[in-house]
């Protein structure tokens, strides 16, 4: 049976929550166990499995801090949603191989999110980010 978008609003909800709490495993725990993670231009590409997302987790958490997220806008269909959010924070690390310099960082994202339909677990979760408007943001220095 399909979930409502109510019910595929909190679990994306309480994954944005989790986020914001740099909370690795309560992310990781609203993806399915065989979750395709998918950061489009990410290096490693789509990735398999909660570990791989764990990973991934753990370097953007070091990237990105005081992460908060707003929904902008949100299309549903059968398992599935696209989430367009603004995502605003800061930039300690590298984030996408950019110097962050603990600026303050905001950009959109767009997510392509499909759902399991026994417990409502995020079976695919591909991530699209503003990057242009992460450069203007964080310009890097050739000689820092």
């Amino acid at each position: 049976m399909p979930l409502s978008p109510q019910e595929m609003d909190r679990k994306i909800d309480e994954h944005f929550g989790f986020e914001a709490a740099d909370d690795i495993e309560g992310v990781v725990a609203t993806l399915a166990p065989d979750a395709t993670h998918d950061i489009v231009g990410y290096p490693t590409g789509p990735t398999r499995g909660r570990d791989r997302a764990r990973e991934f987790y753990r370097r953007m958490f070091a990237d990105l801090a005081e992460s908060r997220v707003t929904p902008l806008k949100r299309l549903y269909g059968d398992n599935f949603m696209i989430d367009e959010s603004m995502w605003e924070g800061l930039a300690p690390g590298r984030p996408f191989g950019l110097e962050g310099r603990n600026r303050p960082l905001r950009f959109r994202i767009l997510h392509v999110l499909e759902f399991t339909t026994d417990g409502g677990h995020i079976e695919r979760e591909q991530v699209w980010v503003d990057m242009a408007a992460i450069l203007q943001q964080l310009p890097q220095d050739e000689h820092a």
